[in-house]
């Protein structure tokens, strides 16, 4: 089985046709429409795989991803809700986390927005490969497969910096929700430019409880081949940024 995927674009979406390709490379069929057709189709129940990619849409007017986000909350709240409970699965990259967050689909599903990625403690735009360690959250089995535990991923946000109350952080981490770390070449937490934008508890990534759900700042859809990595010509670094997206497909066409 190959799954369907759907991906969201917007004014603003830029990173839409990367991840179709990510996609179709791995297997799946993609199916990439404007806001606006699905709108009128509501039809989100007919596929497998639901990705909001990154980007800047609308221009991150009043925030990153917060008019998409009410968009979200507008039209598709049921839709949503029919999606997983049929057991879609949720991919938000960069903008897409953005998103998730702010129309309260993460942490988890009650549309309340817990938590946020605010503007980069550096007060710039990053653009960098980062070092990410992976947790040992529901998510990772799924999304992260065969994965060394200590990644690297390309980032480029200047609203990435991961917050939320103590009570919804503490929330998230006794949930085991949190799927990256930003991390230095040894593993451990530590400070910009290995935590590029200052995100608490050095989270780049989070999932809901079930793992079906995964939203993340670095961008995947960037590291698909060897060469793709600014080092490939002396390090043999595997495209990990494709195996995510191999993992997802593979868990609709193995079961």
């Amino acid at each position: 089985m190959r799954p369907k995927v759907l991906i969201l674009r917007t004014a603003g979406t830029n990173c839409d046709k990367e991840t179709e390709f990510a996609f179709r490379l791995a297997g799946a069929d993609t199916y990439l429409y404007h806001i606006n057709r699905v709108k009128e189709e509501k039809n989100i129940t007919s596929y497998q795989i639901l990705c909001l990619p990154g980007g800047f849409s609308y221009g991150d007017n009043l925030g990153a991803g917060k008019i998409f986000s009410l968009e979200i909350l507008l039209w598709f709240k049921e839709e949503i809700e029919k999606f997983l409970s049929k057991g879609g699965l949720i991919l938000g990259i960069c903008n897409g986390f953005q998103i998730l967050l702010k129309s309260g689909i993460l942490p988890h599903l009650d549309f309340r927005q817990k938590a946020t990625l605010t503007f980069n403690d550096s007060g710039r735009f990053e653009d960098r490969w980062v070092y990410l360690k992976v947790t040992s959250s529901s998510a990772v089995s799924l999304w992260f497969k065969d994965l060394p535990p200590l990644i690297t991923l390309p980032v480029a946000h200047g609203e990435g910096k991961f917050y939320a109350d103590s009570s919804t952080l503490k929330e998230i981490e006794d949930n085991n929700q949190v799927v990256l770390r930003y991390v230095d070449k040894s593993g451990k937490l530590a400070p910009y430019p290995y935590n590029p934008n200052g995100s608490l508890n050095g989270i780049a990534g989070i999932s809901d409880s079930t793992g079906r759900v995964l939203g993340l700042m670095p961008h995947p859809e960037r590291f698909l081949f060897p060469h793709h990595h600014p080092h490939w010509e002396k390090d043999t670094t595997y495209p990990f940024g494709r195996k995510i997206f191999e993992n997802v497909v593979n868990y609709f066409s193995h079961g």
